[in-house]
């Protein structure tokens, strides 16, 4: 029995000393990444990244990576991995959405407290502290702009060119929101149900009234109370649109369609996608031309 203690005290240690020296890498290939490579920008997920890199654009020897692969989506139950970690203590600078978004920010503070952070969202008012600001046009024009104004502080040497940039991509953003504008004129007080709780800034962004909101993704199981009390609000209020991701709503507005006159219209929610400097743009250009085809059924209805 004796032996069997030793043994497990020994195993203990063991596990607690590789442990030690895996941090040791960590801090390591940071320092050693920081020597090697310039001005390294690592970013939470895909919005922030498809920003940073219209700002950061070709500038020399800053080197842009995203925390997420492209496909993961919203980062509210993301977890650090091995991958994250070694990112991290290699990064001059962090750009994160903020706002709640990123639950994972206080452990990155704790390992990481010499890790600058831009938070994109900062100084933008939220909806009920619903911080998917990236859906409204003009908010993620005012993200663009804090991570710019964090960027050149952060790494003066580039400023001019990170502001130049910054230019460059407002215009585009600019004349996409004319677009979003010109839309909105025919959707402007219609009331609508929304089914995932980025598009609420949609919503605000068009007029709609907002009759109601279910916040639908990979973990929400919908009880057939649920479906049956949503259908009796949809047709109580007079609702035809509901705005949803098609990956986890269209299950329910198939069945909402089912028993009442609305339409669903599957927005995009910027979640995932290429990592091509214009998908942002690309991705809300389909989302208006969805929502003036919902109107203009809408209307001949």
């Amino acid at each position: 029995m004796r032996h069997k203690y030793i043994f497990v005290a020994w195993l203990l240690l063991i596990v607690m000393l590789a442990g030690v020296g895996m941090t040791g890498l960590y801090v390591s290939y940071g320092q050693n990444s920081r020597n090697n490579s310039g001005f390294r920008v690592v970013t939470s997920f895909y919005p922030m990244y498809i920003a940073a890199k219209n700002i950061i654009g070709e500038s020399d020897g800053v080197t842009l990576v995203n925390l997420s692969e492209p496909q993961t989506g919203c980062m509210h139950d993301y977890q650090l991995t091995p991958k994250d970690m070694k990112e991290l203590s290699g990064a001059d600078l962090f750009i994160v959405n903020g706002g709640g978004i990123e639950n994972f920010l206080a452990d990155v503070a704790a390992q990481y407290p010499d890790l600058s952070i831009i938070y994109a969202c900062e100084g933008i008012e939220l909806l009920d502290n619903n911080a998917h600001v990236w859906m409204s046009i003009p908010a993620y024009m005012e993200q663009v702009q804090n991570i710019t104004q964090g960027l050149s502080r952060a790494d003066e040497s580039h400023s001019h060119e990170y502001a130049s940039n910054c230019s460059a991509y407002l215009e585009k953003l600019e004349r996409l929101y004319e677009q979003q504008k010109e839309a909105a004129f025919d959707a402007a007080g219609r009331n609508v149900m929304i089914f995932y709780e980025s598009f609420a800034y949609v919503a605000r962004d068009y007029g709609l009234h907002v009759a109601g909101t279910m916040d639908l993704d990979e973990e929400r199981m919908v009880s057939a109370g649920e479906v049956k009390q949503v259908a009796g609000k949809i047709r109580e209020q007079g609702v035809r649109l509901i705005l949803a991701e098609e990956r986890y709503g269209k299950k329910m507005c198939q069945t909402i369609q089912a028993e009442t006159d609305a339409q669903a219209i599957y927005l995009d929610p910027c979640v995932r996608g290429s990592y091509e400097a214009d998908s942002y743009v690309q991705a809300m250009e389909q989302n208006i031309k969805q929502i003036r085809q919902a109107m203009t059924q809408a209307v001949s209805r």
